[in-house]
């Protein structure tokens, strides 16, 4: 016969298998790899317009600069 202590204990067994269960499930990800979350994050930001459009201004003074830099050093030499 089941005695009060035994009957207890096996809810108890019931009632943590059942949090097992639903903490497993807590840890799914829909994602394979983090690779896919990544790419479903920056995805997601740049639907929102966090970045916003490319801007290469410093890139194109910075090349002007070598290039300018580059006559003026051109332009000694042979003078």
């Amino acid at each position: 016969m089941w005695s009060r202590g035994q009957n207890k204990r096996a809810g108890e067994n019931l009632s943590l298998e059942a949090y097992a269960e639903r903490a497993g499930a807590a840890l799914a990800c829909a994602f394979s790899s983090s690779a896919e979350l990544d790419a479903a994050v920056i995805a997601a930001r740049r639907a929102a317009g966090v970045y916003g459009p490319r801007r290469y201004r410093k890139q194109r003074l910075a090349t002007a600069a070598g290039i300018a830099a580059a006559l003026a050093v051109i332009t000694l030499l042979i003078v």
